[in-house]
């Protein structure tokens, strides 16, 4: 048996599958979903780890669930376009950013961001008169969708959302506030998404532990020069600059504060 990492959906992280046999990356396979089966391709077909998968898969793809799939994907923008619309006519605050038909044809998944819960309860009621299918609605946050959609950060690089395909850290603003960056607003710190960016959690603890018995931004600290207030703290170098109450700048190594 062989633990094989599979994209089912495109706005999802990689689930881990059990297979009979060696699976290469990029074959399309037939997986059990959460309500039906679905046709996915394969990242990594004998991944090492210690975590066991919940679930087998079925089976290698045909060429029949290829033709069936790209049909439905055909139809992709039509659907897309009549939830838009339906969307704009109730007036909601839904921003859709894909859509996905099961395997079988039964059911159509649409899938949106929205500030806060929707109800979306009258869409799906319309929805579902017009395409005459079971209709799903599947809210997702931005860093999803900005994964979904790809692209590059304003270091240059492609999206770390989109090249480390782990689940997702919690950015926090005590990541940037830790690293003495919170200062340039949140439009400096913030990625394509919307969002604080994703990196701002790579070193946040290495500067969690650099800044351990280093005085607080704005605190009073006393020097061999006299009395001043911390302006900037280097973590990196290990000095604080100190604004004396003379008016004068001064650097000052941690050691050296009293």
């Amino acid at each position: 048996m062989y633990k094989v990492l599979v994209r089912v959906y495109s706005w999802e992280n990689p689930r881990l599958y059990w297979a009979d046999s060696r699976l290469e990356a990029g074959e399309k396979v037939i997986v059990a979903a959460d309500f039906s089966n679905e046709l996915a391709v394969v990242e990594h077909g004998d991944i090492r780890t210690d975590e066991d998968p919940a679930e087998k898969i079925q089976r290698v793809a045909t060429s029949r669930d290829k033709k069936v799939f790209l049909e439905y994907e055909r139809k992709r923008n039509e659907y897309i376009k009549i939830c838009r619309d339906e969307i704009k006519s109730l007036g909601l605050e839904i921003k859709l950013v894909d859509v996905r038909s099961s395997l079988d044809g039964k059911q159509i998944m649409f899938v949106f961001t929205a500030d806060g819960r929707v109800d979306f309860r009258e869409l799906v009621k319309n929805l579902s008169k017009v395409l005459r299918k079971s209709i799903r609605m599947k809210q997702i946050g931005s860093r999803d969708e900005a994964r979904k959609l790809g692209g590059f950060g304003i270091c240059g690089r492609e999206l770390c959302c989109v090249r480390f395909r782990g689940s997702i850290p919690s950015i926090t603003t005590d990541m940037a506030r830790v690293q003495q960056i919170a200062h340039r607003g949140t439009e400096r710190i913030s990625g394509l998404c919307g969002r604080l960016m994703c990196c701002l959690a790579y070193e946040s603890e290495q500067y969690k532990e650099m800044i351990k018995g280093m005085p607080e931004l704005h605190s009073f600290v006393n020097t061999q020069e006299g009395k001043g207030t911390v302006v900037e703290i280097n973590a990196i170098s290990q000095e604080i600059k100190v604004k004396l109450e003379s008016g004068k700048y001064l650097a000052v190594k941690k050691e050296d504060i009293k």
